[in-house]
């Protein structure tokens, strides 16, 4: 049987959406409140695998991190006409490090487990199996 519903792989990332399924929702809505659901409401895949999960997801906030001060190091450069004031550069840089945490703190999680965990792959069948499941158990 062929699944109609398939969701796209970039979808499913910008949307925060279970590595496994492509159809749950990771996070509850909004970017300010970072309320990770526990389980998935599709297939039931549990988040945190196992405990310190993502540890790995640190690293990955990092990576981004240190991409992003570079990013907004240069355009203060270009836009400032070439300034070299120190604290330009601290408050710029300390402001958007700021502002783009909750970012950062969302999809470090979400690309580990679409990318870095080896045992967590796309399932596209998933979700129904496990509603179909569900209803055999209340029947």
């Amino acid at each position: 049987m062929e699944n109609k519903e398939e969701v796209g792989q970039w979808y499913a990332l910008v949307h925060a959406k279970c590595a496994r399924c492509r159809k749950g929702r990771m996070f509850e809505p909004g970017l300010i409140r970072q309320k990770m659901f526990i389980r998935c409401e599709y297939c039931d895949l549990f988040y945190e695998r196992h405990p310190g999960y993502f540890y790995v997801a640190m690293y990955v906030s990092y990576a981004m991190n240190v991409i992003e001060v570079i990013a907004v190091g240069i355009a203060t450069f270009f836009f400032s006409g070439g300034s070299e004031n120190i604290w330009l550069y601290l408050a710029v840089i300390s402001t958007f490090t700021v502002l783009l945490a909750p970012f950062n703190f969302r999809y470090s999680r979400v690309l580990h487990m679409h990318f870095l965990d080896p045992g967590l792959k796309y399932q596209p069948g998933i979700a129904e199996q496990s509603h179909r499941i569900k209803n055999q158990k209340v029947a």
